[in-house]
């Protein structure tokens, strides 16, 4: 009887589990089609005529796919200057938020000195500053420079990054210090820690990083808005805001140069995917 009591209990806890498990998946998987429905709407408009991009009722496909839409995108809008501007700015912030985040991270991770902890939580409190606070002493101190109306105005303020910075510093964390002192024991000094043990461990780290900082900076539409005013210099938010007119816009058109201007975000993810999931369940590891 006990035998046939405990079964009975195990066959009921696998059952609400089994139930459980479908009720999740079903719930993820709406949500996941109700984030994806407006990228699929985005993707079948840049193939429809503009005749039909307004119709009622509205439909997911046109009479045919026009794939004009994307061979107008250059020819109307000089799309390929937008497009390269992003390219510089967000490589150059890319490069040095990896470079600046890297050493920070591996001082106040793996070096002592004095008021270390305060200079670090003081450091953080700066991700609780909106942007929108330091968005004029920067345009400021922009202007005082003459950078104003040029890239360098997007790339220079964001070389450096207080979430970088603590990202990698969780990693370099979880670095046993055994090495350092291994290291030491042979000769090695602490930039030589760095370059030959540390840094080399953290590739999933820098490429989380790098992915994030890439999204933010190629995504970033408030920051050129304020600074760039000279369409040379637009970066591809502004350059497809442009492309938006003020009595009459080409929607299809409109949607396929929006389709382009993701796919660098969409191959970074994709190239490094394993690398980005690993790097976000190591860095906080440690505190």
């Amino acid at each position: 009887m006990t035998n046939i009591t405990k079964s009975a209990f195990q066959i009921k806890r696998n059952t609400k589990r089994l139930i459980f498990r479908v009720l999740s998946h079903i719930i993820l998987t709406l949500g996941a089609i109700t984030m994806l429905m407006p990228f699929f709407w985005m993707l079948t408009t840049s193939f429809k005529d503009i005749s039909e991009v307004f119709i009622m009722p509205p439909k997911w496909f046109g009479a045919r796919l026009v794939w004009e839409n994307y061979l107008q995108i250059s020819s109307r809008f000089d799309y390929f200057a937008y497009f390269m501007n992003s390219i510089k700015v967000s490589v150059w912030v890319v490069f040095f938020q990896l470079l600046t985040s890297s050493m920070a991270g591996y001082v106040f991770a793996r070096l002592n000195f004095i008021f270390k902890n305060q200079m670090f939580v003081l450091y953080l409190s700066t991700m609780m500053v909106p942007m929108h606070v330091i968005i004029i002493p920067n345009f400021i101190q922009m202007s005082f420079y003459g950078l104003v109306n040029t890239l360098w105005s997007l790339m220079i303020p964001p070389m450096v990054s207080a979430f970088g910075t603590f990202l990698m510093r969780q990693f370099f964390l979880t670095i046993p210090r055994d090495l350092d002192e291994a290291a030491k024991i042979d000769g090695c000094t602490p930039p030589g820690i760095f370059l030959r043990i540390c840094l080399p461990m953290a590739g999933s780290t820098l490429a989380t990083l790098a992915i994030f900082s890439f999204m933010g900076i190629w995504n970033d539409y408030f920051t050129p808005l304020i600074y760039i005013s000279n369409a040379i210099h637009y970066t591809l938010p502004l350059g497809l805001a442009s492309m938006k007119g003020m009595y009459a816009t080409d929607w299809p058109v409109l949607m396929a140069a929006t389709c382009v201007s993701i796919l660098p975000v969409l191959i970074a993810f994709l190239v490094a995917q394993d690398a980005f999931v690993k790097g976000v369940m190591l860095s906080g590891l440690k505190e």
